[in-house]
């Protein structure tokens, strides 16, 4: 099957939605099939043996943003390809969408940014809700023109639908446990860098991602307070010397003797990421607004019992008091009574660890890309049905 992944993210640039597209590149390889990225440039000029074509972008909030010139709609013709994959179409995805929609290619959105609510959250009163509702509009109208939209969680699923958006299915994320794996914590490497971190023998308690407004970093003040701990970010963004004073701040104004200062990692990629991963003693993950959440299960791959909100994609990777703990966004002190449980209880915590570790297992993103070709096959027959 020749597959035009048409992406908003894309390398150098580092978050989920890339991720995603380089997993499911190299699968394809994997599984013989043939690819072409459209990403927006600067970008490099082959992945996996696939060409990759970067096209003009603008930069927004540090972000390449593609922009959808006719150099799209050449490379899609020069292409041909069976189906047109849309990774987190908003702006070029949407366009090849049209595209594909027009030209009778059978086209399958996958939806992984919850931009509604990223928009309400950075728009003041009704001026966010307004722009929110603009953007499901611009939603269902652009996902319209698909065959398939996949959503990467149940909640999300049924978001989808609630406001309208036809022909969805579910289709989860792989996780790489070849990389991410409890074998990282009897490495020289990780040994070297928990002696660095926690010199004192302090539980680590860890969150790696975007260092940005959606995701709710200032939660993890709440954790300040907690004896014995450090907090230890793995992840770069543009609210990261907000997040650094605002954590500082709250381990300073601890009662009595306060607990190490924070520490920032920075961006962290490969076998630097696993070993990150595998120092920390608790994985902690803020945001209410997932859609997903693959980092949650980068963490229970690598053994690690996982503190998430009761929202979201976490709903659908933490199994709550098996392989690690939700916590009620809603409710100030959730967190920190979920995680100060832990803290106080190491058995505990390697027994929601091994569990977690074990339900990632055969998650692999080989397996997942076999069933996201079975949705391809679905949206070839879904098109040829509209077109009938």
């Amino acid at each position: 099957m020749r597959v035009a992944m048409v992406t908003e993210s894309f390398l150098p640039t580092l978050n989920g939605v890339t991720t995603s597209v380089c997993r499911v590149a190299q699968s394809l390889r994997a599984l013989g099939h043939e690819a072409l990225i459209l990403a927006p440039g600067p970008a490099p000029a082959t992945f996996e043996g696939f060409a990759v074509r970067g096209l003009p972008s603008v930069s927004v909030r540090q972000f390449p943003t593609g922009v959808p010139t006719p150099a799209l709609r050449r490379a899609l013709e020069e292409f041909a390809p069976d189906v047109v994959h849309a990774a987190s179409p908003f702006v070029l995805g949407a366009r090849a969408l049209q595209l594909a929609d027009r030209s009778g290619v059978p086209a399958v959105a996958i939806y992984q940014t919850d931009m509604p609510s990223y928009l309400q959250q950075h728009g003041p009163g009704r001026l966010g809700e307004g722009a929110a509702n603009a953007a499901w509009r611009w939603i269902r109208r652009m996902h319209a023109h698909a065959d398939l939209t996949l959503a990467p969680s149940r909640p999300t699923l049924d978001e989808l639908r609630r406001h309208g958006v036809p022909r969805t299915d579910l289709w989860a994320r792989g996780v790489d446990t070849s990389l991410f794996s409890p074998r990282w914590r009897t490495d020289p490497g990780t040994a070297e860098l928990r002696r660095a971190l926690a010199p004192g023998g302090e539980v680590l308690l860890g969150y790696v991602g975007r260092l940005a407004a959606e995701k709710e970093l200032w939660r993890l003040a709440e954790l300040a307070q907690i004896p014995g701990t450090r907090l230890v970010i793995v992840g770069d963004g543009p609210s990261r010397a907000q997040v650094g004073a605002h954590l500082t701040e709250a381990v300073a104004s601890m009662p009595g003797r306060p607990n190490r200062s924070p520490v920032f990692l920075g961006r962290r990629s490969g076998e630097d990421l696993a070993r990150a991963y595998a120092v920390f003693d608790v994985f902690v993950h803020t945001g209410t607004r997932e859609t997903f959440g693959q980092t949650l299960q980068e963490a229970a791959a690598t053994g690690l019992p996982v503190v998430g909100p009761a929202r979201g994609g976490p709903l659908d990777l933490v199994d709550h008091g098996r392989t690690g703990l939700l916590f009620d966004p809603d409710s100030p002190g959730s967190l920190h009574d979920h995680v100060d449980a832990l803290v106080g209880d190491a058995p505990w915590r390697a027994a929601l660890g091994a569990a977690a570790e074990e339900a990632v297992r055969g998650r692999s993103w080989e397996h997942l890309t076999e069933q996201l070709v079975g949705h391809y096959d679905a949206a070839r027959g879904s098109r040829a049905l509209r077109v009938a």
